[in-house]
């Protein structure tokens, strides 16, 4: 028991703590007291990282990406130790939903390169977006080269007014208010991969082969892109990974085109170290390690948050985002994961080991991968499927959740979205359903229970061989036509219960 002295200085303390006390998670949003009720939730918030209260500038990133607040008190004394890396989170994925500060003035239309059938909907997307949105449009240079637009002597005066961009040479990630995808879902993956820092919005039309991550039909696209640009439509954040890879020179010279390096970044932003190469890259799907040419088996060691946890001996490895769990991951064995969840997922390519399985692992932690000292050949990494490349002894990966999603615009909401895609275009769960019953079947495999008499004792003669006479024995009901008792169960000395197959009256019960 506390004394009263105790009870009055525990109170003073509590209240003097309080009066500061705030949820570092909740940036301020959820103040404790003794009578203050805890809320569940916390209001929503844009993605913002706060640094730390230390005088550093560097600060190691947030870690986690979505979910609601939690609730860091638990009960009257107990809380979670506040942590100036405070956890980024967004508001409940059911209720996310697009605004615009600002109506969008231009936007970047993507259309997938050499198909002919995209044409049409590519000019019809854009007179409309011009004439009837008054936007400025942005559109790849090599797009409008295509010989099908130059020939084109109807759709001259609305060429004339695109803005025009080039891969690796030009930097627009400022300029974009608004993406459109015509293609499949390599025109998505490509729109990523233009921007290495905020996404813009991002509404992908399926006109493409698979179409998985493109959910708008392009049939009635006037309204649908009308009711974006108002800011009327449903969002899901797909979480992205940032790769980090450090390469030794070894004689050779990066090459840096008009100032801006092959991933479109600015080569004065990567952090440079001496006598090695550093690149970095903003993946959605998948980051792919595999063997290449070589006939060995690969063999790497992968490392979470500085702590060697395996080394996988096989084909290669995928670590992908929950977005690329449906791509090479899934045809690997692994399950699907929704994007909202925020996770890594780390997929063995035909494991030389029985219990390498896929495993899931917290989206705040930092994979590194690199080549086992015993390697035998090098290995070579793509990120989604683009920028293959050699890794060598000494080389290295770095792989953690990026800071900024791709915001993917859906047609209703991210959950029916995700599961009509996975019905749609991976067949999910579509099998033939069994076929019912008919009344005669139904009636053949029921016991019959016309002109049953009264259920009649089981005599302890019945009883099975080797067991000791019975506490409770229940009664079973006897088939006047074949003599045949049914459900029978009974209890033994020894407390356990044992249930009867079917049997006659004349012979023991056959238990199982």
């Amino acid at each position: 028991m506390e004394t009263e002295q105790e009870k009055a200085n525990m109170s003073k303390a509590v209240s003097a703590d309080s009066a500061s006390y705030r949820c570092s998670a909740c940036h301020g949003d959820e103040d404790w007291a003794p009578n203050h009720p805890i809320r569940g939730r916390a209001k929503s918030r844009s993605l913002s990282a706060s640094p730390a209260l230390a005088s550093t500038k560097e600060f190691r990133r947030t870690r986690s990406l979505h979910g609601p607040c939690p609730v860091t008190t638990f009960g009257p004394k107990a809380c979670v130790l506040q942590n100036p890396q405070t956890i980024m989170h967004i508001q409940d994925p059911a209720s996310q939903r697009l605004t615009w500060n600002k109506s969008p003035k231009s936007v970047l239309v993507i259309k997938k390169i050499r198909d002919a059938s995209l044409l049409q909907p590519f000019k019809e997307l854009c007179v409309y977006l011009m004439e009837e949105n008054n936007m400025i449009v942005y559109v790849e240079k090599k797009v409008l080269e295509d010989p099908a637009i130059v020939s084109d002597d109807n759709f001259g005066p609305v060429k004339k007014k695109f803005c025009t961009f080039r891969e690796d040479y030009d930097d627009i990630s400022n300029q974009i208010d608004f993406i459109i995808c015509l293609g499949g879902d390599g025109t998505l993956l490509y729109a990523s991969s233009l921007f290495q820092g905020s996404v813009p919005p991002v509404m992908a039309f399926h006109l493409g082969s698979l179409g998985f991550l493109t959910p708008f039909n392009f049939e009635n696209f006037q309204s649908q892109v009308t009711q974006v640009i108002q800011g009327n439509a449903a969002v899901v954040l797909r979480s992205r990974l940032k790769v980090r890879v450090v390469k030794e020179l070894r004689g050779k010279k990066m090459v840096v085109p008009n100032g801006i390096s092959e991933n479109g970044m600015l080569a004065a932003d990567l952090d440079a170290e001496v006598g090695k190469q550093v690149m970095q890259y903003q993946v959605l799907n998948e980051v792919v390690i595999d063997r290449g040419p070589s006939s060995y088996l690969s063999n790497v060691d992968v490392y979470l948050d500085g702590h060697l946890i395996t080394t996988v001996q096989g084909d290669g490895v995928i670590v992908s985002t929950p977005t690329g769990s449906t791509a090479y991951a899934a045809a690997a064995g692994a399950s699907m994961i929704h994007p909202n969840v925020p996770a890594i997922m780390i997929t063995p390519i035909c494991p030389h080991s029985l219990s390498f399985r896929p495993i899931v692992v917290p989206a705040g932690v930092e994979l590194k991968i690199m080549l086992s000292p015993e390697a035998r050949n090098t290995v070579w990494v793509s990120f989604d499927g683009r920028r293959r490349q050699e890794i060598c002894h000494g080389d290295s990966i770095s792989i953690t959740t990026s800071c900024y999603p791709l915001p993917s615009i859906c047609v209703r909401d991210p959950v029916s979205d995700w599961f009509e895609s996975l019905a749609q275009c991976l067949h999910w769960n579509v099998r033939k359903k069994q076929a019912h019953f008919t009344e005669e079947e139904e009636e053949e495999l029921l016991p019959s229970t016309l002109g049953t008499p009264e259920p009649q004792s089981c005599s302890a003669a019945s009883f099975p061989l080797g067991l000791r006479e019975p506490a409770d024995l229940s009664t079973c009901a006897v088939s006047p036509e074949s003599g045949v008792r049914s459900h029978s169960t009974f209890v033994c000395n020894q407390g356990k219960s044992r249930e009867s197959a079917f049997c006659r009256p004349d012979q023991p019960f056959l238990t199982f």
